[in-house]
């Protein structure tokens, strides 16, 4: 009684997507900077994004590798203060997903993020087209560093050996992963249902990833609009909390 109570008080593009997650056993969710942002990690391109506030220099700039680098201290001030995700937890979108991933329907994440949230909350197969703040290299010697000893580090990080250490993730002017890429193209591809989520879909090339989609249904949950709403089978205009938390 309780459930179909519930049932009757949700949006009826809600109450459609989750009968169509519940028919499709091959799901894919492409994900943006909205889907972290409820747990409390502002995005880029909103009127609160890191983009609209005011530094020394504009955050495109900082977080380019030109701008790294030419002004590594710099660029570390930024890192540390903007883009340290250690300190945040998974929402109930992260979690919904990977119960979906434990099930066996979602067969892959695709995300713009670089914070590591979709696998604290227990998600295994997680394609990061723009890397990870998680992962750090000499780029030296090639060693590896946690994210734990750059954000607790005081002006420029380095390693052992003396290299200055860069995060792992793909700043302006560099080049996405090729094999990621690939990867997300053959899970897309295959996909009976792709999700996609928090994004603008503004961001090229990784927006032009959702051209390789070729199943039954292309799902849109975004506040605001995007240039593949005319698209999709189902777009909803509701925040991924509300929408997650009736699966």
């Amino acid at each position: 009684m309780a459930e179909n109570k519930m049932m009757t008080n949700l949006d009826p593009k809600i109450i459609k997507f989750k009968a169509l997650v519940e028919e499709s056993p091959n799901i894919v969710f492409f994900g943006g900077a909205g889907v972290s942002t409820e747990s409390g990690i502002p995005d880029f391109r909103s009127k609160d994004g890191l983009y609209n506030q005011k530094y020394d220099y504009p955050p495109e700039q900082i977080l380019s590798r030109t701008f790294f680098d030419r002004m590594p201290e710099e660029f570390y001030k930024f890192y540390r203060d903007k883009l340290n995700s250690l300190k945040y937890e998974p929402n109930i979108t992260h979690f919904k997903l990977a119960e979906l991933e434990r099930q066996g329907k979602l067969r892959a994440i695709v995300t713009q993020n670089i914070d590591g949230l979709h696998q604290k909350a227990g998600s295994k197969k997680v394609l990061e087209l723009h890397g990870s703040v998680l992962r750090n290299y000499c780029m030296k010697c090639g060693k590896f560093h946690s994210a734990q000893k750059v954000f607790g580090s005081k002006g420029i990080p380095r390693c052992d050996c003396g290299g200055v250490i860069k995060p792992d993730v793909v700043l302006y002017e560099e080049s996405l992963d090729n094999r990621v890429i690939e990867q997300s193209i053959n899970a897309i591809s295959q996909a009976d249902m792709l999700i996609v989520a928090g994004t603008s879909l503004t961001v090229y090339p990784a927006s032009g990833l959702i051209n390789y989609f070729r199943g039954e249904h292309l799902v849109l949950i975004n506040r605001d609009a995007t240039p593949y709403d005319g698209k999709a089978d189902l777009v909803i205009k509701q925040s991924l909390g509300k929408v997650f938390s009736a699966l």
